[in-house]
């Protein structure tokens, strides 16, 4: 089994780190490159920056948030928010930025997934999908961080978004996220039926358990964890811990 990665994530808003439930209510935090440089300190594979307003907005503010945190953060770290364009793109991994997440951009121009694997390759091109439930067994895809709805089917979206250049899917399940109560099982595990490439979990972690039932249940490659690592209910390292248990590292 490989190593499963643990992903701090970071959403922002303007200047500030911000949290909330269902991926509204939104809180400020504080200072997004104090928490990313603890979470670097404190063992993370990854960062996450999620711009939650970028789309809503039509801009992108977050690269000079970018450009300051990896002058001593040394893991990679994709960008989301507002892209929506090969330009964009570069101006994120020019900023610093080792992947690019897209959602809305890619939910209206679908080439655009192609567009930028084609420029910079596969590896750099995550796909971010907000999941809200709909029915027994069906989740719809959410855009302008989960507050416009798509009509597309989640599953039939992961099939569509490999095929044409995604190197990997940033799943997070709007009705877990932030609640704390575990992960949507059901949520991964059917996207984990039809995907080829790696799946990163997110919403949902508020205690090491939900850790175990992931793990029995999914094989997924990597968690985002967000609200437990902010109120440091479930740092990094006890995480680690816990995955060291089941054999995952």
């Amino acid at each position: 089994m490989n190593k499963i990665r643990v992903i701090a994530r970071l959403d922002i808003k303007g200047a500030n780190l911000i949290k909330g439930v269902h991926l509204e209510g939104l809180k400020i935090i504080g200072d997004p490159h104090t928490f990313a440089h603890k979470y670097y300190d404190e063992g993370a594979d990854e960062l996450i920056y999620i711009d939650s307003v970028a789309s809503l907005y039509e801009r992108n503010n977050i690269l000079d948030i970018v450009s300051k945190t990896v002058e001593d953060v040394f893991i990679p770290l994709t960008v989301g928010g507002g892209i929506r364009s090969v330009e964009d793109a570069k101006k994120a991994l020019r900023a610093g930025a080792d992947k690019i997440a897209i959602n809305t951009a890619a939910i209206k121009n679908p080439n655009i997934i192609t567009e930028i694997a084609e420029h910079f390759g596969n590896q750099c091109v995550v796909v971010s999908i907000e999941a809200k439930r709909k029915a027994p067994n069906q989740w719809e895809a959410y855009t302008d961080n989960g507050r416009e709805k798509t009509n597309i089917d989640v599953v039939e979206w992961v099939r569509k978004v490999q095929s044409i250049g995604a190197g990997e899917i940033l799943l997070t399940s709007i009705d877990q996220e932030g609640t704390q109560k575990g992960f949507d099982i059901e949520l991964i595990r059917s996207v984990m039926d039809v995907a080829t490439i790696p799946v990163i979990a997110s919403g949902g972690m508020g205690e090491i358990s939900h850790i175990h039932e992931l793990l029995q249940k999914t094989n997924v490659d990597a968690i985002a964890v967000a609200h437990g690592l902010h109120y440091n209910s479930t740092p990094i390292q006890k995480i680690k811990h816990e995955l060291q248990k089941f054999d995952y590292e």
